[in-house]
């Protein structure tokens, strides 16, 4: 198998919050929409990010009840603490809750923030001073 991911995609109880968040808050546009079903983001060259309704999410897996997103967080790694700031600021100002104010992390030189979207996902927005994001998406971990 390749070592690759194309997709995640949440189970979600309200879309209609996660598209109001996503798209008219953050400002993200829609590969797919299918109301009442499911909506997809790119969110990175190869790679999109859904929001499935929680009952279809679960029908389609064989399971009475969706699983929920618990335990998992999604980074946003970002050039500069300000610009960390401002995208918790962002955030926050679109209907996200602010889990952790941006701070220095306990792993040393990293500054790094979490924060709750409506539908329960939790992102951690962080500037690591020896990472960087690529122009292509790569992920640079000096």
């Amino acid at each position: 198998m390749d070592q690759q991911l194309h997709f995640l995609t949440v189970a979600t109880p309200d879309l209609d919050a996660a598209r109001s968040f996503y798209g008219g808050g953050l400002g993200w546009s829609p590969v797919v929409d299918v109301p009442d079903e499911v909506i997809f983001y790119q969110v990175a060259p190869g790679m999109l990010l859904g929001f499935f309704l929680a009952d279809k999410f679960a029908q389609d897996l064989g399971l009475d009840v969706a699983p929920s997103p618990a335990g998992v967080t999604l980074s946003h790694n970002v050039g500069s603490p300000d610009e960390a700031r401002a995208v918790v600021a962002a955030m926050a100002r679109a209907g996200a809750r602010v889990l952790k104010q941006p701070q220095e992390s306990a792993f040393g030189g990293i500054l790094h923030a979490l924060v709750s979207d409506p539908v329960g996902v939790t992102w951690e927005i962080a500037h690591n001073p020896g990472w960087r994001i690529l122009d292509d998406g790569t992920v640079s971990l000096r």
